[in-house]
């Protein structure tokens, strides 16, 4: 028993250093500790511990994720809601910081990467050029109804 113990507070400071370094989610610090091979109380206990200390927030990571995929990937709403619900997160906190994106910024990302793209095409048609547009925008995660809205000021 007191090996489980010793293992539990490794597991816990090697999880807090992680924390610290950068955000995390529950659900990722969960697998991290199973590797430690612990009863599942005690990595919940470790978890709780993580978010009680603040090392462990879901809703600042999730705010981080989107802010970070949005600003460097450029990805839409669609991608970044898929990626975070394979996680485990919930979806009202997901819900409610896809929200907090603004939207001038967010037509700004999605009409800037549908021009980038429109300028790679070699085709002269403009509806198979349309139906590349498309397809590389609905990749990135942006809702098709603001796609086809803004499509006709790409093509100009």
């Amino acid at each position: 028993m007191e090996n489980q113990e010793e293992i539990a507070k490794q597991a816990y400071s090697k999880m807090a250093r992680l924390c610290s370094r950068s955000e995390q989610c529950s659900a990722d610090i969960r697998k991290k500790i199973i590797v430690f091979e612990l009863v599942s109380e005690v990595v919940d206990d470790i978890i709780e511990k993580l978010k009680s200390e603040k090392y462990l927030d879901d809703k600042r990571y999730v705010k981080a994720y989107i802010a970070d995929k949005f600003r460097i990937n450029k990805w839409g709403k669609i991608k970044m809601r898929h990626y975070l619900k394979m996680k485990g997160l919930p979806e009202d906190i997901i819900r409610k910081e896809l929200e907090d994106i603004n939207e001038e910024k967010y037509k700004a990302v999605l009409i800037k990467t549908m021009k980038t793209k429109a300028k790679t095409i070699k085709k002269k048609n403009r509806f198979e050029k349309m139906g590349q547009i498309i397809r590389f925008a609905q990749t990135r995660g942006f809702e098709p109804e603001l796609i086809h809205r803004y499509m006709n000021s790409v093509l100009e």
